[in-house]
């Protein structure tokens, strides 16, 4: 399976002081954020691909501060995780997307965001789609609704389950 993790995935993996984002279900921070990170890239089968758009690493970059290199480097380290560009592909399919949305009468899509948000957002689908992607994890809700849009699965953080903490019952003791 070949995924994509947006900034709010990303960072959470990268940077342990990360604050989480609030959950919907009580507005208050999501608990385990970073765990439910760690266990779904656990989970995810070995022959699976982590796509890290470069949009989204430069935007997880800029909050790494002096670990900046330290970060590249260990993604390079695992070969599941795979920085793609914004090459010539990408660039077509972002242009159809927009033109699409041109056409329809409203060139960001339904968006209240801003457009450079929405130009960036559209960059990261269209890295995706062009990866054959079939699934993104993002808690932003406007990457989201384009996501879905482009036939793209999204999961937020707060839909991951936690891990399951095994204790021992009682101490054993020789």
């Amino acid at each position: 399976m070949i995924v994509v993790v947006d900034s709010s995935a990303l960072t959470l993996l990268v940077n342990p002081d990360a604050r989480p984002p609030d959950d919907p279900a009580t507005g208050a921070p999501l608990t385990h954020a970073r765990e439910r990170i760690e266990h779904l890239i656990d989970s995810l089968a070995d022959n699976s691909t982590i796509i890290v758009p470069t949009p989204v690493l430069a935007e997880v970059l800029v909050r790494a501060g002096p670990a900046l290199q330290a970060v590249v480097e260990q993604m390079e380290r695992f070969p599941r995780f795979q920085i793609r560009p914004f090459d010539k592909l990408a660039a077509v399919e972002t242009a159809m997307m927009t033109i699409d949305a041109v056409r329809a009468g409203d060139k960001k899509g339904g968006s209240a965001e801003p457009w450079q948000k929405v130009k960036i957002d559209r960059q990261i689908i269209a890295i995706a789609r062009t990866n054959n992607a079939e699934r993104i994890y993002s808690d932003d809700q406007g990457l989201a609704t384009f996501a879905r849009a482009q036939g793209i699965e999204v999961v937020s953080s707060w839909e991951l389950p936690l891990p399951v903490i095994q204790t021992e019952l009682f101490d054993r003791e020789a």
